[in-house]
């Protein structure tokens, strides 16, 4: 990539390269694993950062995170003042399997186990109790 610094303007755009590669690695520090792994920069201009998700849902999530990302982003050293969102289908390519979200969940240990036999005592018969009983079953036989 050393041949693109030699004029003047190729050097310009490996500038503009690098500075979108460092923000998406900004971004993907900042933000849940699997909205980051979707949301791409599309345009910084000025203190205005443009970011493409591929579909809504994932545009409403970011537009939600949104505040907290740009003070996140802003301790990080970036000046931004505003964060747009558009929503690029082309993101995802036909054929692609979105990225499953890792699993979070913990073991109970063993004064949540005895909670939940507590309560599953005190609960009478039905849906709620079967499903406290399937949850029992389920962390004992680990």
């Amino acid at each position: 990539m050393t041949w693109l610094g030699h004029d003047t303007r190729s050097a310009g755009v490996l500038a503009t390269a690098r500075l979108h590669l460092q923000l998406q690695q900004a971004i993907s520090e900042v933000l849940p694993a699997v909205l980051a792994s979707a949301c791409r920069v599309c345009k910084l201009d000025g203190q205005r950062l443009q970011l493409a998700v591929p579909t809504p849902a994932h545009a409403a999530k970011l537009r939600q995170l949104g505040p907290s990302v740009g003070k996140a982003l802003s301790e990080r050293g970036w000046n931004l003042n505003t964060i747009d969102v558009t929503v690029s289908g082309g993101l995802q390519t036909l054929g692609e399997r979105p990225t499953p979200a890792p699993k979070e969940a913990q073991p109970l240990d063993q004064s949540a186990l005895k909670a939940f036999e507590d309560l599953h005592d005190t609960l009478r018969p039905g849906p709620l109790a079967e499903a406290v009983a399937r949850l029992l079953t389920h962390h004992k036989s680990r």
